[in-house]
Formats: structure tokens, C-alpha cells, sequence
């Protein structure tokens, strides 16, 4: 067996493009329901798990902290925002415009997360020829 971390930024670029299609669909799902009476609206948090993930130490380099990332815990959860106020009669939370800012910049991560992970896979093709 080879032991080799050459995958690590793929999985980890991976897991970031997973949470990226799962809050493209809860803003979806937010601007679905924009005239749904006390709809409240969901995200996804994957930001901080990731920055836990990957530790606060200024002097390791960031293909340690890659390293040693547990891709396990690397779990996006779609979460309600009950702590947004609702500006409208009728209880529901969903600003339209807010939104759709939101969902375009999502969209350029998950390209952006994409076109890293083609990459990677370019870069390992060129260290197998």
C-alpha cells in the first residue's frame, strides 16, 4: 500500500463543493418560497466547520492542515434562520433580493471549487506523465 496525501485537496475540495450544491438548493428552496405565509428561511454553514476543521495554527502550512483534516467531520447542515426578522405581516423571512445575491455568489464558489478540483486532477496528471 502507498501511503500519499495526494488526494487531500481533492476530498477536501470535494466535501466544499458538496455543502456549496446544498446551499445553492436551500436559497433555491428560500426563493421558492418567497410568498409562502410564516416560511422561514434555510442555509447552510460550511465556512466555519472548514475553518475549525482545518485549526487556527499561524506556523503549519496548509498542506499539514489539509493533512490532517477528518473528512467525517465535515458535515454541512442546513439550518433555519428563526433569528432573521421578518419584515412582512406575514411572518415570513425571505428577502428576495438578499437572495438572489446570495445564490449568484454561491454559484461563483461552487465554480470556483470546480475549477480547483479540475486542478488538482490536472496536476496529477502532469506529475503521472
Amino acid at each position: 500500500m502507498i501511503n500519499t496525501n495526494a488526494f487531500d485537496y481533492i476530498n477536501v475540495l470535494d466535501k466544499a463543493a458538496d455543502a456549496s450544491w446544498l446551499r445553492n438548493q436551500a436559497l433555491s428552496n428560500n426563493i421558492a418560497n418567497v410568498d409562502t405565509p410564516y416560511y422561514k428561511r434555510q442555509d447552510v454553514d460550511f465556512e466555519s466547520e472548514l475553518r475549525k476543521a482545518l485549526g487556527d495554527c499561524r506556523y503549519e502550512s496548509m498542506d499539514s492542515k489539509v493533512g490532517h483534516v477528518v473528512l467525517s467531520r465535515l458535515r454541512p447542515q442546513v439550518y433555519t434562520d428563526y433569528a432573521d426578522y421578518a419584515y412582512r405581516l406575514d411572518g415570513n423571512n425571505v428577502d428576495i433580493e438578499n437572495e438572489n445575491v446570495m445564490l449568484a455568489e454561491n454559484q461563483l464558489k461552487y465554480q470556483g471549487l470546480l475549477a480547483g478540483i479540475n486542478q488538482e486532477f490536472e496536476n496529477l496528471q502532469s506529475v503521472m506523465k
